[in-house]
């Protein structure tokens, strides 16, 4: 085993634990961590190491496991022959570029449950521009929008969506109801190169061009804003637009059967990172933990 893939004394206590405790409501009592991190460290060990490491509900352990556990315990042991200085963990960096609605309506409102998970992971977070190919060079995983083509970097689709025109319940009641997409014509139209109208317009079989006027943004979350202000009509994936409408901000127009029905965005978020990086573990856990949130 490369020190590069040796599993962070965190892992190896909470196996120990586990092991011993079967329990991980106990487990995590003892470690002053949540249940929740218990769990999502065992994975972590069982990932990095290549075994699986209990084998029953009942936290029984697997063969391998009980061989793995004899070895930490020794491990274990001779660590608490020195000072504890020398066995604590150390915080390993993790260096994050999100598109800001992707980080503000997916991943921070969920972010605590990581950061509980793995506390030793320590985490920059830098913004991106969508489709501009503004990136952070220096990121360890960056998640980008766009058409899914990078060619110099290594990168799974994140999450497909698609999009439905919102506008303010203020703007519905002046210039509605909505009852047809034609009714949506001479209404002023929000604008950004990220979801072009064109797309809901050809599944609604409108033969309309792309607009031209009106409010233009390059960021969904501003335009978010700006349709919940009163500005327009603005076209949103409706994961990214949750916030808006779980506040009641934002509302969709007309009936879903009807009107509104689903219409595939010909853009995703992608996960990328160069050859190499997800051999260090902190970004195999947070591309695993991300891809769970997104399931």
């Amino acid at each position: 085993m490369s020190t590069a893939r040796i599993p962070p004394i965190q892992c190896l206590l909470t196996f120990e634990a586990l092991a011993r405790l079967r329990s991980v409501t106990q487990a995590s009592e003892e470690l002053c961590v949540t249940p929740s991190a218990v769990s999502h460290r065992v994975r972590q060990l069982e990932q990095i190491i290549g075994t699986k490491l209990f084998g029953r509900a009942d936290f029984s352990l697997t063969t391998e496991g009980s061989e793995y556990l004899a070895h930490v315990r020794e491990g274990l042991a001779t660590l608490q022959k020195f000072p504890s200085s020398s066995a604590a963990p150390g915080k390993r960096k993790l260096r994050l570029a999100l598109t800001p609605t992707f980080a503000r309506s997916i991943v921070i409102p969920r972010l605590r449950e990581f950061t509980e998970a793995y506390p030793e992971i320590e985490l920059t977070m830098q913004v991106t521009i969508p489709l501009l190919d503004v990136v952070a060079e220096d990121a360890d995983l960056t998640v980008r929008f766009g058409a899914g083509r990078y060619a110099d970097l290594e990168h799974i689709c994140l999450t497909k969506d698609v999009v439905t025109p919102l506008a303010s319940p203020a703007f519905v009641r002046e210039h509605g109801p909505f009852v047809e997409p034609q009714d949506l014509h001479h209404m002023p139209l929000l604008r950004s190169p990220l979801e072009p109208w064109r797309t809901w317009f050809a599944a609604h079989h409108l033969d309309w061009p792309e607009p031209v006027d009106g409010s233009q943004f390059n960021d969904i979350g501003l335009m978010c804003d700006g349709a919940a202000a009163g500005m327009g009509v603005a076209l949103v994936r409706l994961k990214l637009g949750a916030p808006w409408l779980e506040s009641g901000s934002l509302v969709r127009l007309g009936s879903s059967e009807t009107f509104m029905g689903n219409v595939p965005s010909p853009h995703a978020h992608y996960l990328c990172w160069r050859t190499g990086m997800m051999d260090r573990w902190e970004c195999a856990a947070f591309a695993e933990w991300l891809k769970k949130v997104l399931a």
